[in-house]
């Protein structure tokens, strides 16, 4: 096997993983891109990246651009005399002009099994909607959105309570290991690449806070697999006097629900949890954050709150019965 000279372009935690799997590797990194420096955290600190840290702790040269589209960047490429460039949860568009630059193109870590959940955010969307299996593809880029033919797949299957964070850090060893496998031997995975097939697209749309707002009219598993699914990013939660209250755990009560029990009501507060009618049942709240506190266990937060819940009202605010599914 002859090394390849690489760059890789990558931003978060996820990308990091990979990266430090290919310095593990006989392959050569010359440069690494990532997204510029932002301000983070309640402090707005600016902060790094972690594939900036990353590259930085190995001395490799690190390239911010706000984008691709100039020349500066692309020329800078040129010259790096690249056999392939290496793209991971990088965050920008990479423009055809770029993924020509490379002898032998552009490869992409994505979390998911392609075509399924091509986009921003396939961990936390397979686990909202009670996939029980997920994984990684490497493909070969081209301009559309996790189109291009497929190198190298492989399945992984999602526990019954993993949260998205889990996931994450699975799919991410995953991701690396079929990563350095493809590289080792990527000419004859490019010759034997597979299309990916029309049948099964669906797209993983970027999270946002708002859609973690929880609506109770939802059935139960619905509303448990979001709370899973959004922790630790965007987090669900519940408006309390206005603010969010976020719901870090919960878990399906094994107890039926009434028929005339009201959605979003408490039915039961005990230190094991509180107890919330759905739209098809009951399900237990284990672990919240109070707006402005840290997360706790519910036992630990009715301590300092004895009287915050109350069996027979809403949890939080009143449910807006115009607003529509969350």
């Amino acid at each position: 096997m002859k090394p390849l000279r690489l760059a890789f372009a990558g931003t978060p935690d996820f990308a990091a993983a990979s990266l430090q799997a290919v310095l593990d590797s006989p392959h050569e990194v010359v440069a690494v891109l990532t997204q510029p420096d932002r301000a983070a955290g309640r402090g707005k600190k600016v902060q790094m990246s972690p594939v900036k840290q990353l590259a930085l702790a190995h001395h490799i040269d690190v390239l911010q651009p706000e984008n691709l589209k100039g020349e500066a960047i692309r020329q800078q490429l040129r010259d790096l005399n690249l056999d392939a460039l290496v793209v991971v949860a990088y965050g920008l568009i990479i423009p055809q002009a770029v993924l020509d630059i490379p002898r032998l193109g552009c490869l992409n870590v994505h979390g998911s099994l392609l075509p399924r959940w091509r986009g921003a955010a396939p961990i936390q969307r397979a686990i909202s909607v009670g996939d029980t299996e997920t994984g990684n593809t490497i493909m070969q880029m081209e301009a559309g959105l996790d189109t291009g033919p497929m190198l190298l797949s492989e399945a992984l299957p999602i526990g019954d309570s993993e949260t998205g964070g889990e996931l994450h850090d699975r799919l991410a060893a995953q991701g690396a290991r079929l990563l350095v496998t493809v590289l080792n031997d990527l000419e004859p995975y490019l010759a034997n690449a597979t299309v990916q097939p029309d049948d099964g697209v669906t797209y993983a749309h970027k999270l946002s806070k708002a859609e973690g707002q929880l609506d109770f009219r939802l059935p139960t598993r619905a509303l448990y697999n979001r709370i899973r699914a959004f922790n630790p990013f965007p987090v669900a939660w519940v408006p309390l006097k206005g603010q969010p209250m976020r719901v870090w755990k919960a878990s399906e009560s094994p107890l039926p629900g009434k028929d005339d029990d009201e959605p979003g009501h408490i039915l039961n507060v005990d230190d094991n949890g509180i107890q919330v009618a759905t739209g098809d049942g009951i399900l237990t709240l284990e672990e919240l954050q109070l707006p402005g506190k840290r997360r706790m266990a519910v036992a630990d937060l009715l301590r300092g709150n004895p009287d915050l819940f109350q069996v027979g009202e809403p949890l939080g605010d009143p449910l807006d019965t115009d607003r529509g599914d969350a």
